[in-house]
């Protein structure tokens, strides 16, 4: 049990500014490894600032500048220490809307590999095909694997994103909003996907969808104006939220 409940992430006392603007103010929170953690909050109130400070996405925004301690499994993250392009193999990212490389399907997912270094056909192989399988795709493209990723319908695209996010075997994966662009069916099966993703991997999840963050996640946090209001388990904060500005935000009294 204790290994269910140790913290793999941890924010501590973080700031980010964007020049003179205070984006996130003062910030301490802790996810729970294996548990899908969802960000919630109206547009522009942090939540996407918040999510990429864990794979260091928010180094190439030149007005960028953050103090307090972003950990992961105890390391700090942000210390000159830590290469970018390692840390970015243990904590993979889905973007809002798919992008996947004007390639094959198989090179999309092999890709991460390749510039790994790893030449080794079978392994590759073999690891195409776990990350198809993990990411609910491999029956539907099996027969493809040649085919341009850019033929594929929108939310298969979502799915051989994440497939390309997991061929690294990450520990944690970050989805920044990942099923805005996607029709309703497509939806339901990345949040199947996510329920099942959570057995291997910590899932930090931007969502403005209130129904999509009680579904999928273990603990939500509600973001507003850069602060964090209220962090807890998602039944906790939808059913009994403590803090009368997360109640009236997740009844739809504003957002």
């Amino acid at each position: 049990m204790t290994n269910q409940t140790k913290h793999i992430l941890e924010a501590r006392e973080v700031n980010v500014y964007y020049d003179d603007m205070h984006a996130l103010k003062n910030i301490n929170m802790k996810v729970e490894k294996n548990t899908v953690t969802a960000l919630i909050g109206p547009s522009g109130c942090g939540k996407s600032t918040f999510l990429r400070v864990f794979n260091r996405m928010n180094d190439y925004i030149d007005a960028f500048r953050m103090d307090g301690e972003i950990l992961m499994d105890g390391q700090e993250l942000y210390s000159k220490k830590v290469r970018v392009d390692e840390l970015r193999k243990s904590i993979g990212m889905v973007f809002q809307k798919p992008n996947p490389f004007p390639k094959s399907i198989y090179e999309n997912v092999a890709y991460g590999l390749k510039i790994q270094g790893i030449k080794d056909k079978g392994f590759l192989m073999e690891r195409v095909e776990k990350s198809l399988k993990q990411a609910a795709l491999w029956d539907e493209v099996k027969d493809n694997l040649k085919k341009s990723a850019l033929a594929l319908s929108g939310g298969q695209q979502q799915r051989l994103c994440i497939a390309r996010a997991l061929a690294v075997e990450p520990s944690v994966l970050l989805m920044d909003e990942p099923t805005s662009a996607l029709d309703p069916i497509s939806t339901a099966k990345v949040e199947e996907l996510i329920h099942e993703l959570k057995q291997n991997y910590t899932i930090v999840i931007v969502t403005h969808n209130m129904q999509q963050a009680s579904r999928v996640s273990d603990h939500t946090a509600f973001f507003y104006m850069g602060d964090l209001i209220e962090f807890g388990e998602t039944q906790e904060i939808f059913r009994n939220p403590k803090v009368e500005r997360t109640q009236n935000y997740i009844t739809g009294r504003f957002g």
